[in-house]
């Protein structure tokens, strides 16, 4: 990963231009200037972050809801707020279910109920009426970096929804048919559309398009504040453009760049993180008794052969696409949740938290339409609260670019029972678990005295020691 030189010659421009003259800036955003610090490596490497799903967050479905609680997700160790598409949604083609749009359906009134997705945008530089007001986000913005949080915006480059002002000022930025009719996105594997009829594809052969959207991306850097930006389906775009794009965004500031993809291609000179899909699914199968330890040993070794040592990926349980379309932690993990939650933390990469899963979120979403999500707190906030605080504080839970080691320990029991130990600067961390639905046996070839972080007490271990493991039994040990 080489974008650590061009965040360097973006902070060397930001100090060469302090014997400018200054813009005049309210007191909040002189405030913010002071306390914030720009984004940097040592962030990444001890942050959680946070998916904020801003429609289904509250009632209300508005920005000063979810602004209002910013405060205290710092029990949960967040540092970084990732906000699903805050950007007004096109009525052409909405969707109002996976299969229909709001075209197949004889309702006056269909616009207030069938909201449609957050990814087809008409105005990439406007806020969801829905949520609230350019001032509200700009008050977001504020009360996250008045609390050491950095914010970062969902970005759909790929395709916008047909409502979008390009489609009649701007045909030549689509993809076209046979016809000369703009089309929704193709699968070049197959030649047949994806299914989102709700948007229109871009055609990244236009160059020009190329330099609009970075002055769309641009525009929330120099007038909020934005600290980054995730961005959606990111491999179905040329690397090229990132790498075009992300230069000229950091040199107004640092930058946060978070990939939906694993493509290690991304992370060479435009991305931070990429999704580690390919963890998360091996995760589900391990819960579902469709695979063992050994298969994750195996993608584990995988990993190391594909990406750089400073590329690092988001892990999660959870996020809008497996809640909503696969089902909730429960229905994938069942009694292996909180094991494959603390996994997530302690592996190297930074682990992610979606909307509701602090307050226990026991069902799927609606994606298209107004849901809510319970916000009481249960079982799983103390949980993240007590996952969060260790990695934020705990130099062998590094998972950013000069993220902490990684050694498997060997167990007698190596195809059921997943150890490794996590280690940086002298300090070392353990973790232990039963990925099987059944107690184990076994014993693991380390030895020392340990903290139980999690169910506290003492552990002393050796090479020669049993330990009996309940069904999905799991220790992080501490010095």
């Amino acid at each position: 990963m080489k974008k650590t030189a061009t965040l360097f010659l973006a902070i060397t421009l930001l100090v060469s231009c302090k014997n400018e003259p200054k813009k005049t800036t309210s007191k909040k955003e002189a405030t913010t200037e002071k306390t914030l610090p720009p984004v940097s490596d040592s962030l990444m490497e001890t942050a959680v972050i946070y998916e904020a799903n801003i429609r289904q967050y509250s009632p209300e479905g508005t920005l000063d809801e979810f602004t209002a609680d910013i405060p205290q997700l710092k029990e949960l160790g967040v540092k970084i707020i990732w906000l699903m598409p805050v950007y007004p949604i096109s009525k052409t083609n909405r969707k109002a279910t996976p299969e229909l749009s709001v075209e197949d359906i004889d309702d006056p009134n269909k616009f207030e109920k069938y909201l449609g997705s957050y990814y087809a945008i008409s105005d990439y530089t406007a806020v969801n009426p829905n949520f609230g007001t350019k001032e509200d986000f700009r008050e977001l913005m504020e009360t996250a970096h008045e609390n050491g949080m950095y914010v970062i915006l969902d970005w759909v480059a790929n395709h916008t929804g047909w409502d979008h002002h390009w489609i009649t000022e701007h045909p030549e930025f689509y993809t076209k048919n046979k016809a000369g009719e703009i089309t929704d996105p193709i699968d070049p594997r197959t030649g047949e559309s994806w299914g989102w009829t709700d948007v229109a594809d871009l055609n990244y052969e236009n160059k020009e398009l190329w330099k609009a959207m970075t002055e769309e991306m641009k525009y929330w850097v120099t007038e909020f504040d934005v600290d980054g930006f995730r961005c959606d389906v990111a491999a179905e775009i040329p690397t090229e453009f990132w790498e075009f794009a992300v230069p000229k965004l950091e040199a107004e500031k640092p930058l946060f760049m978070l990939a939906e993809s694993q493509d290690a291609d991304l992370f060479v000179e435009a991305f931070d993180m990429g999704y580690n899909w390919g963890g998360h699914h091996l995760l589900n199968e391990i819960a579902q008794g469709k695979a063992n330890v050994s298969a994750w040993d195996a993608y584990m070794q995988k990993m190391d052969t594909l990406y750089q040592k400073d590329d690092f990926l988001m892990n999660f349980v959870t996020n809008h696409d497996e809640n909503s379309w696969n089902g909730t932690i429960e229905e994938r993990m069942g009694e292996a949740s909180e094991t494959m939650l603390a996994l997530t933390y302690t592996m190297p990469g930074m682990p992610l938290i979606y909307s509701g899963q602090e307050y226990d979120l026991d069902h799927r979403l609606k994606f298209f339409v107004k849901d809510t999500i319970t916000r009481e707190k249960g079982k799983t906030w103390p949980i993240l609260a007590k996952l969060g605080e260790l990695k934020n504080e705990n130099v062998a839970l590094h998972g950013g670019k000069n993220a902490a080691k990684y050694e498997r320990l060997k167990t007698s029991k190596d195809e059921k029972i997943l150890a490794f130990k996590r280690s940086k600067n002298g300090k070392e961390l353990i973790y232990i678990a039963n990925m099987t639905g059944e107690p184990v046996k076994f014993t693991v070839e380390t030895e020392g005295e340990f903290s139980n972080y999690m169910q506290n007490g003492t552990v002393t271990l050796n090479p020669e020691k049993e330990l009996n493991f309940d069904a999905w039994e799991y220790w992080i040990l501490v010095e």
